[in-house]
């Protein structure tokens, strides 16, 4: 097999693969032993024409696709690995000569990982934001356990307040008529939540059980059902039940409920022990992405159209992984925004730009620096994400994960080296 490997423009390299005729005789037995049971050929039994019969019947090139495709997968990867060539999407193939005796003969043209000009990546200067625990922090922290923990009862007696559970039966009117999705029952609101139209909840503040409040309200202009958006509507709304939340003391007691500690105070220092933790965390991903960014920004690179594209495609598919955890998908959210798929893949550009630049960059300071994973780094690394499953099988789970996930897992080793290198040779200021 002799290749030829042309570099175009736009990050497209053209290659040229000769395949020797007998090789490519064999090819075309492979594909007749494959297809022989398709063939009517008279004087045979169905599937029992010898190949050369067949091929006088049909004519020759009836085994060419198959032997073509046989020939390029055997082919094609040797040479892209052979070359040290990087494709982000399908070859183009073009035949240039084919025939049972001659040299089979083919080019593919296909988008590579573009080249980086790195910029600068060592020796930048960034500030490292030192984020303090307040006592409000604490004991916003504290409120969060409390309201966690609060217990449901129903107000026999008094009126609707703000922070009150309202039961209720609603109907909604547009021009006296009812409209789709505006009715509903024993549905429960928290007062000042939110949750519905600006100035609904508020109109049911005072009310009684049994109660019917008819409430006025007009539909934002940005409403996500179109035919409702800047609408005046009335709700008739029926008061079923009250109900109240009952906040337990915040004391020694609270804490031996809610924690492993025996007194408040200890509590209140795990809180502030974890909120600095996380601090620290925040602090430190913010001034890597600082870095990061300047590195990204400092760098050229002219990327593939596809490669963004691909990165769209990921990250809608990805969406549509979250919104079905919601019991909606991608469709839905679509309609309930009033967009299009073409709206959310421009939206998706600009961020899946950064991503893809990123990444490109990323790699070419590990190439640059020598940084790669070892095997002990991955199977550390493996078996991490093993233990998040809870199975008893640790090692088993881990093997399965490397044997699936070993590039994405050597990936991420390996960025996160080349970030530690950035931020080590940068000077950071505290700030």
């Amino acid at each position: 097999m002799n290749t030829k490997v042309e570099r175009l423009e736009n990050n497209v390299v053209k290659i040229e693969v000769t395949v020797p005729a007998d090789k490519f005789k064999e090819a075309l037995k492979k594909s007749y032993e494959k297809n022989a049971s398709r063939f009517n050929v008279p004087g045979f039994r169905k599937g029992k024409a010898p190949m050369a019969i067949v091929e006088r019947y049909y004519g020759e090139g009836v085994f060419y696709e198959d032997a073509i495709n046989f020939i390029v997968e055997e082919t094609y990867p040797k040479v892209v690995e052979e070359n040290d060539i990087h494709p982000v999407d399908y070859p183009e193939l073009d035949i240039i000569q084919i025939g049972k005796n001659v040299d089979f003969i083919y080019t593919a043209k296909v988008i590579v990982k573009p080249e980086v000009k790195l910029g600068q990546y060592k020796g930048l200067e960034a500030t490292k934001i030192s984020y303090m625990v307040t006592d409000e922090d604490v004991e916003a922290e504290l409120n969060m356990l409390k309201e966690k923990n609060a217990r449901i009862i129903v107000k026999e007696d008094g009126t609707i307040e703000k922070g009150d559970i309202a039961v209720i039966d609603f109907e909604g009117f547009i021009d006296g008529k009812p409209f789709e999705g505006g009715k509903a029952e024993n549905y429960e609101l928290v007062i000042g939540s939110l949750t519905f139209i600006p100035g609904f909840e508020d109109q049911l503040v005072g009310a009684k059980k049994g109660d019917t409040v008819d409430v006025n309200v007009t539909f934002p202009e940005d409403y996500h059902v179109e035919s409702l958006k800047g609408k005046p509507a009335l709700f008739k709304v029926t008061i079923k039940e009250i109900k109240t939340k009952e906040y337990p003391v915040v004391d020694d007691e609270f804490a031996k409920d809610v924690s492993e500690f025996e007194t408040l105070e200890e509590l209140k220092a795990d809180i502030r022990k974890k909120l600095q933790e996380a601090n620290e965390k925040r602090a430190k991903m913010e001034l890597e992405d600082q870095l990061v960014g300047k590195v990204v920004n400092a760098s050229e690179v002219d990327i593939p159209e596809v490669m963004i594209n691909q990165e769209i495609d990921y990250m809608i598919k990805d969406m549509d992984y979250r919104l079905r955890y919601q019991g909606l998908n991608i469709n839905q959210y679509l309609e309930m925004m009033g967009i299009t798929m073409e709206d959310l893949r421009r939206d998706f550009k600009e961020v899946a730009t950064n991503r893809v630049k990123t990444s490109l960059v990323l790699e070419a300071i590990a190439k640059a620096e020598g940084i790669t994973a070892t095997e002990e780094e991955i199977e550390k690394r493996a078996e991490e994400i093993a233990k998040r499953y809870g199975v008893k099988d640790i090692e088993r789970m881990k093997k399965a994960i490397i044997e699936s996930q070993r590039a994405l897992i050597a990936e991420e080793i390996v960025n996160n080296k080349v970030i530690d290198l950035i931020v080590n040779e940068s000077k950071i200021i505290i700030g």
